[in-house]
């Protein structure tokens, strides 16, 4: 595999809403980013990923962008994001930020254009089609709604919108819609951001006709669909090429056969990939299914790309929480740290996630502020289903879970704001912080610095070969990393009881643990051990 500074970093996904409020208004902000950058700097890491801070009516917390050039108010000023872009720089951090380009605002200057006439200029630049109102176009479903199609009045015809129907689709076959889009990166690129994490990329293309779909749920049919790989080629010729911009893809729907198309590096496309086999499709962990997940996309991309490690984001529970376990929070916060950041791929980080942050069960549907949540909820009990069951079905899943705010200190709200904050705070922050982290040794912290260290000094990590050695096992994980002659051994227990094990090797060769004892050949629940060794 070659070699490049991309490969080897771990990426810091700070979803500034929720990460530190500078002005007490209870929303967190760029300045408050600022504030907290040399604790960004001190885990390590090299990548900071912004979520959406530019101008929007905020019906999807930013994801439905209205002027891509300009900054939300929530989140503070231009001149606000250049002074956190020179101040990551003057810490050796590079800044990505959310390309957001498969769906405007129905508020952005183009749509009302496009909505205003059927003779405008930008009239194609989103997608319409003539229909009956009441009567959608077709049988498909939006992630958001019952159907992606929305009655416009003043054309009298239905527009679509992947998401929400305040955030209609663009027309990526306009070439002036493309170019629109390569012009606003390129600005950006002057600005001095070093890239992109693409939101739903794979979205941009359309299926060739509107047909009826056999199964509306299913909802692959908005995506991966033929032409994608021209699109992204034009991008990367137009806006990438030549330049060390980072590159990464939100790509639903793919799996390693496909996902090569998108990252190998003689495709001229992306740098790297999230695809959600596991976040999306593993309700909690299924052992032998992620091994299996690892080892195809392994085999499928090695060595001519690179996927990304993540089991939490913005949009999915925390880790802890989902793959884990609350009962065994420290010991199973480690060891999903320690096996994402040594298996094949770059690690993202999600803002808490470092300190052990578990997710939250409001028992209110009115806390949850998401859209999707909501039009998710309201759909089911418009349709019978009791208000209970609906709750305690959406809980675990809820984007929500992992938007509480970031829990800096015991103080008010977390340290998180002095106001009273956008989202409650989770009330388990009194003993899971910052400030408590910072004091203890033994900490999840203090365990996720050891593993950025190790990453930076010992480049098996990185481009290791991958072997499973115990692929079939239901409760271990066992696999090696392999390079130069250098092995490093994975042995983790993901379960909450002890199991034996004759994977163990001598104390000697004990990189680290998240246990102070280790039995050669017992491991306690949730018990992770990195080992190397010389190949003889």
């Amino acid at each position: 595999m070659n070699r490049a500074w991309w490969k080897e970093a771990v990426v810091y996904q700070v979803y500034w809403r929720s990460f530190k409020d500078s002005d007490g208004d209870g929303m967190g902000d760029l300045r408050g980013v600022m504030e907290k950058l040399d604790y960004i700097a001190s885990l390590g890491v090299d990548v900071i990923w912004l979520n959406p801070c530019y101008t929007s009516p905020d019906v999807d917390n930013g994801y439905d962008i209205s002027d891509y050039y300009t900054i939300m108010k929530k989140a503070g000023t231009m001149s606000d994001l250049e002074a956190l872009i020179t101040a990551a720089h003057e810490r050796g951090l590079k800044l990505i930020l959310d390309l957001v380009v498969n769906h405007t605002s129905d508020q952005h200057a183009w749509f009302k254009e496009s909505r205003s006439s059927r003779t405008n200029e930008k009239a194609d630049w989103y997608i319409w089609q003539d229909g009956v109102k009441g009567t959608p176009p077709n049988n498909w479903r939006s992630y958001f709604a019952p159907s992606p199609w929305a009655w416009d009045e003043t054309r009298e015809q239905y527009y679509f919108h992947s998401f929400a129907s305040e955030q209609p689709d663009l027309n990526w076959e306009h070439p002036a819609v493309r170019e629109a889009v390569y012009s606003m990166m390129r600005w950006w690129a002057n600005k001095g951001i070093d890239g992109f994490r693409m939101d739903v990329i794979n979205l941009i293309k359309k299926r060739a006709t509107y047909d009826d779909v056999a199964d509306p749920l299913d909802l692959s049919y908005l995506g991966n669909q033929p032409g994608i790989h021209e699109l992204l080629q034009e991008m990367h010729r137009e806006v990438l090429a030549g330049t060390d911009l980072f590159t990464v893809g939100e790509i639903p729907f793919v799996g390693p056969e496909d996902g090569l198309l998108y990252v190998g590096e003689e495709r001229n496309e992306l740098r790297t990939l999230f695809h959600f086999e596991v976040a999306d499709d593993m309700e909690t962990m299924d052992l032998p299914r992620f091994k299996q997940i690892q080892k195809r996309w392994y085999e499928a991309l090695y060595p001519s790309g690179i996927a990304s490690q993540f089991l939490n984001n913005h949009d999915h529970t925390r880790q802890v929480t989902r793959f884990g376990s609350e009962r065994y929070r420290v010991e199973s916060a480690k060891l999903l740290g320690l096996m994402l950041h040594t298996l094949p791929g770059i690690p993202y980080i999600y803002q808490g996630e470092e300190i052990g942050m578990t997710g939250i069960r409001f028992s209110d549907p009115e806390s949850y502020r998401d859209v999707a949540f909501r039009n998710q909820y309201a759909e089911r009990i418009a349709a019978g289903e009791s208000p209970g069951t609906v709750l305690s079905s959406m809980q675990l899943r809820a984007r929500d879970n992992s938007r509480t705010p970031m829990q800096w200190n015991t103080g008010k709200a977390a340290g998180f704001t002095i106001g009273t904050p956008w989202m409650a705070v989770n009330p388990n922050y009194r003993e899971i912080n910052v400030e408590a982290a910072e004091q203890d040794p033994n900490s999840v912290l203090a365990f996720y610095r050891k593993l950025i260290d190790l990453r930076k000094t010992h480049p098996v990590m990185v481009y290791g070969i991958y072997r499973d050695l115990a692929i079939q096992d239901p409760y271990l994980y066992v696999y090696e990393r392999v390079l130069d002659g250098v092995t490093w051994r994975v042995v983790l227990n993901v379960h909450d009881e002890p199991v034996t094990t004759t994977f163990g090797l001598p104390e000697e060769q004990l990189i680290l643990t998240n246990y102070d004892t280790a039995d050669i050949n017992r491991l306690a629940p949730y018990e992770a051990r990195l080992y190397q060794y010389e190949m003889p």
